[in-house]
């Protein structure tokens, strides 16, 4: 049985550097199809060490990453500072308290490989539907619904146990009581898919 810190998603660790970036070797093309505008304000929710929040601030006005461990952030932080980026705010916070430091309405929020640990995931749609602004958009990247003997990374099998894993009507059905509106869906091979939302 898993032991977790309060406020951390089960089954949501941060995964090995290596083959994480084997899996996203190209985290802006992700950004960008998801659908992020550019010289927008945007939130990296659930950032961890920072992999999609470096697009997300090139690109961007200004972005707030989040993230409950502070030494995930600290290496989001390193990122960062090796990409010369210097438009962007961290917090170590429970991510369902975003309002507590996202004060003004934002355009887009972004949560990858994460939402599917959530353990209130119509109370976290919620937080992220009181911060967007009207017209804004929040994506959710997740795993298929595959057995996890089938997702190999490197050679391994990878991502969350398989009866974690969501599809992308699962993610519509927590979301949708928040009042947020289904957009539109896109594959992101080999393994994801992201939906967004609209406010």
């Amino acid at each position: 049985m898993e032991t977790l810190l309060p406020g951390f998603f089960p089954a949501t660790a941060m995964p090995d550097p290596d083959w994480w970036e084997a899996l996203w070797p190209d985290p802006a093309q992700v950004v960008v199809k998801l659908g992020v505008e550019a010289q927008t304000e945007v939130v990296d929710l659930c950032c961890g060490d920072g992999l999609f929040t470096v697009p997300l601030a090139r690109m961007n006005r200004h972005v707030i990453a989040i993230d409950l461990d502070p030494a995930l952030l600290d290496k989001a932080r390193a990122r960062l500072l090796r990409a010369g980026i210097t438009n962007y705010d961290c917090f170590a916070i429970d991510a369902y308290q975003l309002a507590e430091v996202v004060r003004e309405p934002v355009d887009f929020v972004l949560i990858a490989n994460t939402f599917h640990g959530v353990p209130d995931q119509k109370r976290l749609s919620r937080a992220v539907a009181a911060i967007l602004k009207s017209g804004g958009r929040f994506a959710v990247v997740n795993w298929h619904r595959r057995p996890r003997e089938e997702t190999q990374v490197l050679n391994q099998p990878r991502g969350p146990r398989t009866a974690m894993r969501m599809e992308p009507e699962d993610v519509t059905a927590a979301v949708s009581s928040s009042g947020l509106r289904f957009e539109r869906a896109i594959e992101l091979p080999p393994y994801h898919y992201g939906v967004i939302y609209t406010k």
